[in-house]
């Protein structure tokens, strides 16, 4: 058992309880959905559309190119015009 009440063995008989760290990121994050971004993380920036947006990760995509960052890593968002 984790100390925050999550249970990580591999079989898993419930639904899956998610908590969401950076709820008003993620929630941002949800309404840029199909929009243009610049994400600065803690590795540097990143820029494209936001194709996806999930608890615990973005998917930022740019030509042929996929990212998946962890919202924990965002430092700041800017939607581009």
């Amino acid at each position: 058992m984790m100390p925050n009440g999550m249970n990580l063995q591999g079989a898993q008989t419930g639904p899956m309880n998610v908590m969401v760290a950076e709820p008003y990121v993620y929630s941002a994050l949800y309404k840029l959905i199909g929009k243009r971004v610049v994400l600065d993380t803690t590795r540097g920036s990143v820029s494209g559309i936001v194709r996806d947006a999930k608890p615990d990760h973005v998917v930022i995509q740019e030509h042929d190119s996929t990212f998946f960052v962890r919202i924990r890593e965002i430092v700041w968002i800017m939607p581009e015009t």
